[in-house]
């Protein structure tokens, strides 16, 4: 959450979504040289279960397409075993771990074109 938000919002890469009238998520998205990144998504937790993750996700592979990305990129938290599972199911595959800021991170990529 120390990203430079005002920087990434003038940019464009910034996206939300709205449910009954608030903001309820928030998804960045980073080009890249080879894939764009889903370098963020979160949805509040009053809102969750209502599909605005799933949709937000939808949101930034269409946006690659768009872009004319043949690959979408994320990262998670190791210890997010769930989000992994979930980024699993929908067709992202691991492709490296590292750390970094202190976190171990876990890369994974999804061809969308």
């Amino acid at each position: 959450m120390l990203d430079d938000y005002e920087h990434l919002i003038r940019d464009g890469r910034v996206h939300v979504i709205e449910h009954d009238g608030n903001v309820q998520g928030v998804l960045v998205l980073i080009p890249q040289e080879d894939a764009l990144l889903l370098d963020n998504v979160a949805v509040s937790p009053s809102a969750q279960g209502l599909g605005l993750g799933r949709k937000m996700l939808q949101f930034a592979e269409a946006a690659a397409v768009d872009a004319g990305y043949r690959l979408i990129r994320l990262y998670t938290n190791e210890a997010m075993t769930e989000n992994l599972e979930l980024y699993t199911r929908i067709g992202y595959s691991e492709t490296h771990r590292v750390e970094e800021k202190g976190l171990r991170r876990v890369y994974m990529t999804k061809p969308v074109a």
